[in-house]
């Protein structure tokens, strides 16, 4: 075994299954442990080469001089063998120079491998200094002069060999050559040897698309480790038992299993497949080949390229033992089938969400719930939504007439490694009567990475094939405590322990890509700023620029101001009142693509199950902006509840008819499925006048109502019990446009925040301002006109005091906001 393994085999568990094999010594041992390869700069002496790769060139050089030696023999023929070796020596002293710097360079490397003092002079020392002076070019330019460079070689070294074998001038050498070529041959021959130029055109343009979208790395080509992957140890681990298997696969086969041929790494985009891919390239000591199903079908050659990249993998698999193969973006490659279910449609005619911006009533709720929400109108809520159907009848190849069957050739590369190959061993040893040799245990892994599993054909997933699929999700919070210390730690930051704590929770569902992309907006806030090193405000700014995207360029008039921000109110303080599953996350009434304001929630910590409770309390949340406008503005209301009233009457739906969660046992979803539940079906229940009801009108619809009434009695409730603290959150919003969480609980709660002080909002004097201020508000509202006091200011004294005072003939408080906790605006336009 390569001793540049990573492979500890002391030990006859099987560590996949966690069970002993049988063996003399069972169980004696403890299980093995994967070590990581050492990296190439840790390296002391230079990685031993083998016995090819010491004589190649040699080997080369005396093929030649062999030719030039069998040339002067026949242009003289009685000329002995000894004396056209001596007239080489004395003309061809250039190849036995050429030989005499290959045997010093061999000898180089053999002093390398066992001398780490020779390594590190000529490495650091001498190579090392010439890197540091050509690293000053750019990559572009080494590339190219590297490119000329080798070619130049080339054709020097090949002109000189044909002036000598043509006893001319080597430039002349290179323009005879094709005509002596030709003109060597018979008629017949040169008929067929333009032949095969026409069909060697079209052989050339396969080739090369074959070669299209694949790439090979050797040992040490890639740097990235497993140590580099973080957030998904999880899955790791399984990944590592996979390599740990193909580094020694006796370790499985001598008790009659089989390594596993097929990893499949699925989840959302972001979560760090293709790292993990890189990292197993990294790891290894076998050849990874990557490949790129868009660049193998680029020119139509898709099958072709399938069978060319099997052939390689063949080949190295021989040489090196195994190798690793990797397809990204699987999906591309691996469906023959359509999928009928796609994106949502899009609503048709004038609706209340494309006539009336509402406000972005999703936002506030558990992305779980929000994806049901989506979905429920497009599949049956009691299925959730339904994976990609696939049509058997009339299929369409995948990649039309550009893929070339490419799927069918990747499954039968799959399923026939086992076949013999060879012209020799199959055709002529069956016409000798002979029967074909098996051939050697190729042992390829085959890994591929999907955010669409569900467009994978069936056949391409079986065992034999894909043996171990593997969801790449979410990272969880400790993962993604993990991720935000690995990427920090390549920045100056002062952020502390507790606070990287803090960012994994408000941040449920971010993904390495996004941990990253978070973390380098976070430098360009602070560099943009002047500073070098990124402080906790610069995060929440990057956090909130990637959430909600930079702000409109818009003003809200007075009155509209006010009454978004008692919009966002009454949700923020109904939140943070009777919900406990969700934290608020974000308040904000800077006007987005989509939305005129929002509060946002996340999830504190991961939960799996959700309860009636739970579901109550986002139906309130979702009615305090109906309960809020009817209790602030005398019984009126905007249009920008319809989000809210859609979300409420959706969830009421489902906890009615659906969940259990109602009046009712029986689910709703049955007796819709059947055609005897109403709501429109075909066989639903009638009506006086002969007519199918509508849902409404069922008792079901009559559950929905008075469930949705009772809950926004509830909520007007609490938000009249709780009216200054409304006001008090309105006024916030209105002075800083954007609240964090953290700022909003201190609001409400009377305590300090992170950016504002939420203890002035608790004295009389402001509840009495306020109360003011919202009152020429609302004439303004009723009178469709302009408020004309500004908004009020005041100042925090050393003790939690108002200090009251009036400005221009209005009401307010004089003095900066209480956002002056340190630093401007959060959330403000840059």
């Amino acid at each position: 075994m390569d001793r540049e393994g990573a492979l500890n085999v002391e030990s006859n568990r099987d560590p996949v299954a966690g069970v002993s094999w049988p063996d003399h010594d069972l169980g004696s041992t403890p299980p093995p442990r994967y070590r990581s390869r050492e990296r190439d700069e840790d390296r002391r002496t230079r990685k031993p080469s083998g016995t090819w790769d010491r004589i190649k060139v040699l080997v080369l050089l005396l093929g030649l001089w062999s030719v030039l030696v069998w040339t002067a023999m026949a242009d003289n023929p009685i000329l002995p063998f000894r004396d056209a070796f001596r007239e080489q020596l004395r003309s061809g002293a250039w190849l036995l120079v050429l030989a005499a710097i290959e045997v010093v360079r061999q000898v180089h490397y053999l002093i390398s491998e066992r001398s780490a003092a020779w390594h590190q002079f000529w490495t650091n020392r001498v190579f090392g200094r010439l890197d540091q002076r050509t690293e000053r070019m750019s990559s572009w330019t080494r590339f190219r002069i590297s490119r000329v460079f080798r070619w130049t070689v080339t054709v020097v070294v090949l002109a000189l060999a044909l002036g000598k074998l043509f006893d001319t001038d080597p430039v002349l050498a290179l323009f005879q050559a094709p005509a002596k070529l030709v003109g060597a041959l018979p008629m017949v021959f040169q008929f067929g040897l333009l032949f095969f130029v026409i069909i060697i055109q079209f052989v050339g343009m396969a080739w090369y698309a074959a070669r299209q979208g694949i790439d090979i790395y050797f040992p040490d080509d890639i740097k990235t480790r497993f140590t580099d992957v973080w957030g998904q140890d999880n899955v790791l681990e399984r990944v590592k038992e996979n390599i740990l298997f193909l580094e020694n696969p006796d370790q499985i086969e001598a008790k009659g299993g089989h390594v596993p041929a097929g990893i499949l790494l699925w989840g959302p985009p972001g979560t760090g497949k293709t790292l993990m891919a890189e990292a197993v390239a990294g790891e290894t000591g076998k050849p990874y080949v990557f490949v790129d199903p868009g660049g193998m079908t680029s020119f139509g050659f898709g099958a072709l390229a399938v069978k060319g990249v099997f052939r390689k993998l063949r080949k190295l698999a021989v040489r090196y033992g195994g190798v690793i193969v990797f397809f990204d973006e699987a999906d591309s490659l691996g469906s023959r089938s359509l999928n009928t279910r796609g994106p949502l449609p899009a609503p048709t005619g004038a609706t209340a969400w494309s006539t009336n911006p509402p406000c972005n009533g999703l936002s506030y709720l558990d992305p779980r719930t929000a994806r049901t929400l989506l979905t429920a109108t497009h599949t049956s809520p009691s299925s959730g939504p339904e994976p990609g159907r696939r049509i058997r009848d009339g299929f369409f190849m995948m990649g039309g007439a550009g893929g070339g069957g490419m799927l069918q050739a990747l499954l039968t590369e799959l399923s026939g490694l086992k076949k013999p190959r060879g012209f020799m061993n199959r055709v002529v040893r069956r016409a000798l009567g002979m029967r074909p040799k098996p051939p050697p245990k190729y042992r390829i892994l085959v890994m591929m990475a999907t955010n669409m599993p569900q467009a994978l054909d069936e056949a391409l997933l079986r065992p034999g094939r894909i043996d171990r699929i593997y969801k790449v999700g979410y990272p969880s919070k400790p993962g993604r405590v993990k991720t935000y210390e690995g990427y920090l730690s390549k920045v100056r930051h002062e952020l502390t322990a507790e606070q990287i704590d803090k960012l994994a929770t408000i941040t449920p569902y971010a993904t390495g890509a996004t941990i990253k992309d978070v973390v380098n907006e976070a430098l360009i806030q602070a560099i943009r700023n002047g500073r070098e090193v990124i402080t906790w405000r610069d995060v929440m700014r990057a956090k909130q620029l990637k959430d909600l995207g930079p702000p409109e360029d818009v003003e809200y008039i007075e009155r509209e101001r006010h009454a978004v921000a008692v919009h966002e109110a009454c949700h923020a303080v109904t939140a943070a009142k009777v919900r406990r599953h969700l934290s608020i996350d974000i308040a904000t009434i800077e006007k987005g693509g989509t939305y005129l304001g929002m509060v946002a929630s996340i999830p504190p910590e991961d939960q799996f199950t959700r309860w009636r409770s739970e579901y109550e309390a986002d139906i309130m949340v979702s009615l305090a902006s109906l309960a809020g406008e009817r209790l602030f503005f005398d019984g009126d209301n905007s249009s920008g509840v319809s989000g809210d009233l859609e979300s409420a009457t959706t969830v009421a739906t489902l906890m009615e008819g659906y969940w259990g969660m109602g009046q009712s046992v029986a689910s709703h979803g049955v007796t819709h499925e059947v055609g005897i539940g109403g709501g429109g079906r075909p066989g639903g229940p009638k009506g006086k006048d002969g007519k199918e009801k509508e849902l409404l009108e069922t008792g079901l619809g009559e559950r929905i109502e008075e469930k949705l009434g009772e809950l926004l009695e509830r909520t007007h409730k609490l938000l009249e019990e709780n009216r200054h603290l409304v006001l008090a959150v309105a006024h916030a919003l209105e002075a800083n446009k954007t609240l964090t969480g953290d700022d909003v609980i201190a609001i409400v709660e009377g305590t300090e925040g992170p950016l504002v002080d939420g203890r002035p909002y608790h004295t009389p004097e402001f509840r009495d301002v306020a109360e003011r201020y919202h009152a020429m508000a609302l004439q303004a509202h009723g009178a469709h006109g302009k408020v004309d006091v500004p908004l009020p200011q005041f100042v925090v004294a050393k003790q939690p005091q108002l200090v009251a005072s009036t400005r221009d003939g209005a009401d307010g408080f004089d003095g900066p906001s209480p956002h002056a906790n340190g630093g401007s605006r959060p959330g403000g336009a840059e």
